[in-house]
């Protein structure tokens, strides 16, 4: 997490010497990222164990899209158990878990937010695949297949973020011992510096990239649906709230980070003298970190918008009185069957099935 000392004054117009601007304790954060993170945790848990017990109980085959989403889950829960610590840290205004306890805490909490992008991503390119070009040979993907993308995934999210455990993050103001990533105005060796600019460079590319892809995927999914459902437009309207969704879901968990961090660099590099302007944003990027770990609440939603296999066995699930007149006449009628299928069959039928309502 970026520094609690943060080095600025809100009224400094000038550099503070060779630390850089006056040290301020824990502000804003420790105000706006408790409650915030709370919910976050809450709804987290709630959702993700859900969609825990839905893949590994409910679900008797999974498809390459499953393996995805399961994942997912996967990196939602890196991001759960770290949260707790993070509370009690800003509820406390300092941490006492030690050192160790420090590193892998924001190591889970940093590969939380490129891991959850990165699989989101890897689920709206094979969705656009599977509907746009269906006789693609990434569709004839095999489980083993998945389990190669999904490892190689992994290994491009963790790599990176491997450094952080290479080195101490605990800082000592005062007699309070905090545990942050970034250091103060003035970073104090060589390799922090190295972090930092990595970081910093990766939470700008890793928001960018996969915004464009998903963007691109979005409107050719809803080009191709409306191509299709000419006679049906409600079908059209209900496939073009999915993409805004999902579209206005990423802007809102990720964006707002991705814009501080671009500021606090800007204003490192071009007004170093600024220390109120590096303060605000410094205490915003702090603050939208509550808005990175949203994800992990709404990631299960993405679950039933991207899977028909994932929300069929949630409704079936549900006790009959609480599931919808379309899932309840669908389950009753292919409840029989759906074991018999292939893998491939089930989730082109699923695809087929959900080509106009994939938020339903």
């Amino acid at each position: 997490m970026l520094s609690h000392n943060v080095t600025m004054s809100l009224n400094s117009t000038r550099p503070g010497g060779v630390g850089g601007c006056p040290p301020v304790g824990i502000q804003l954060e420790g105000v706006v990222l408790p409650p915030v993170l709370t919910v976050d945790v809450v709804l987290g848990l709630l959702g993700n164990v859900v969609a825990l017990w839905i893949f590994c109980v409910k679900l008797k085959s999974w498809n390459p899209n499953t393996l995805f989403l399961f994942n997912l889950v996967i990196a939602d829960f890196m991001a759960l158990v770290s949260l707790p610590l993070r509370i009690d840290a800003l509820l406390r205004g300092h941490w006492v878990f030690g050192d160790g306890l420090c590193r892998i805490n924001l190591f889970l909490m940093f590969s939380n937010r490129t891991a959850s992008i990165a699989l989101m991503t890897v689920v709206a390119v094979y969705r656009y695949f599977k509907v746009v070009h269906p006789h693609h040979r990434l569709n004839r993907l095999t489980k083993r297949q998945a389990v190669f993308v999904s490892a190689s995934v992994w290994a491009l999210v963790v790599a990176p973020r491997v450094p952080m455990l290479a080195y101490s993050h605990i800082k000592l103001p005062g007699n309070r011992t905090q545990c942050f990533f970034f250091t103060s105005y003035k970073e104090a060796s060589r390799a922090i510096i190295i972090l930092v600019s990595m970081h910093r460079i990766l939470t700008v590319l890793e928001f960018a990239v996969p915004m464009l892809i998903l963007l691109f995927c979005s409107v050719r999914i809803f080009s191709f649906l409306k191509q299709r459902q000419m006679g049906r437009p409600e079908k059209v309207r209900k496939a073009m709230r999915v993409c805004v969704a999902i579209v206005v879901v990423f802007v809102v968990c990720f964006l707002p980070t991705t814009v501080t961090t671009v500021g606090i660099w800007v204003i490192k590099s071009y007004r170093p003298w600024d220390c109120a302007s590096f303060y605000t944003f410094t205490q915003l990027n702090i603050v939208s970190l509550g808005l990175n770990f949203l994800n992990s609440a709404l990631d299960p939603v993405v679950y039933v918008f991207s899977s028909s296999m994932f929300r069929r066995a949630l409704c079936g699930s549900l006790p009959r009185a609480l599931r919808c007149k379309r899932d309840r006449d669908h389950h009753d009628k292919t409840a029989s069957s759906s074991g018999s299928q292939s893998t491939t069959q089930q989730e082109l039928k699923s695809i087929r099935a959900d080509e106009g309502s994939e938020a339903n």
